[in-house]
């Protein structure tokens, strides 16, 4: 076999942004970063290819997941159909209509791009660099012929160090939770997964229009009625546009910094209101205030959260 049938056999397609000039912060960018950090993470102990690079692979080739290919078939980093036997979609790259690998989820796109690189002889050399020099690492990929594009490698490295990506390079473990999230489908293609947000040892994510315990249940492979139980309400309620919404069990008491703090009772808020705020269940908020939930709460009311 040849060297150019070889090329063409491992050649992995690349969406490239265009960028004029100096490449700026993306909150896309940074969502994407804070839903798949994780999954990056748990592959690197796995494979040993460094978390910031798969990452910065991902937020090029998938338009930070809302490239064509992510959002038809959970491909976020463009591997085409050679040696291929799984499920396929087809889009027009270097020619027309070229098959391209599609997946049930995005964590199987990362985990198909490990093994990918890990399997092949083509990058071997990568695996003998530290796991921390993502600068080889990125350079390297290029050397190999993971992409044509000559920017290539300047490409990982500037998203790497603009949103500080080596970070994750030295981590040693990763959060399961956000690992789990990522073996669902992507629900709503026009808006893009909700961003999980972290507060007071928990996640939770802001209702938008059409949200429902059960479309957010489908979206983050939780159970609607344990949505709806940790957030303490019936799992038939409709959501407000604007709420925070937990996907785990709040916690008794607000986050430490509101030790020495009381919060004083504003208009139109509620005892549920100012439980979701803080991130903490209501019993526990009607407890450490000694009232009863009859008590109807007043505006200038100081109330303990934790």
């Amino acid at each position: 076999m040849n060297k150019k049938v070889i090329f063409t056999l491992l050649f992995c397609s690349v969406i490239i942004l265009p960028i004029k000039g100096q490449m700026k912060w993306n909150e896309r960018f940074q969502n994407y970063i804070d839903q798949y950090k994780d999954l990056a993470i748990a592959e690197m102990l796995k494979y040993n290819i460094p978390a910031s690079i798969t990452l910065a692979q991902g937020l090029l080739e998938s338009n930070a997941g809302r490239s064509e290919l992510s959002l038809k078939g959970n491909n976020h980093f463009g591997i085409k159909c050679h040696e291929w036997l799984g499920a396929t979609t087809y889009h027009d790259d270097d020619e027309k209509q070229e098959c391209f690998r599609a997946y049930d989820d995005v964590y199987q796109s990362y985990e198909d791009h490990s093994k990918f690189l890990n399997h092949h002889q083509r990058y071997k050399s990568l695996f003998q660099l530290k796991r921390t020099d993502y600068v080889g690492w990125a350079k390297g990929l290029k050397k190999c012929g993971y992409a044509t594009n000559p920017t290539y490698a300047t490409k990982l490295i500037n998203i790497i160090e603009l949103y500080k990506l080596h970070q994750y390079d030295k981590a040693d473990k990763y959060d399961r939770f956000m690992v789990k999230r990522s073996e669902v489908k992507e629900v709503i293609p026009n808006n893009g997964l909700h961003r999980i947000h972290l507060y007071n040892k928990n996640y939770y994510v802001i209702v938008r229009e059409g949200d429902s315990f059960k479309t957010l249940a489908k979206e983050t492979g939780i159970s609607y009625k344990k949505i709806a139980k940790y957030n303490e309400r019936n799992k038939n309620d409709n959501l407000a546009v604007g709420e925070i919404i937990y996907l785990k069990k709040k916690q008794n008491k607000a986050d430490k910094v509101y030790k020495h703090r009381l919060h004083r009772v504003k208009a139109g808020e509620s005892m549920y209101s100012i439980a979701q705020y803080y991130g903490i269940r209501i019993k526990a908020l009607y407890k450490m205030n000694h009232i009863r939930p009859s008590y109807g709460i007043k505006v200038g009311d100081e109330l303990k959260v934790r």
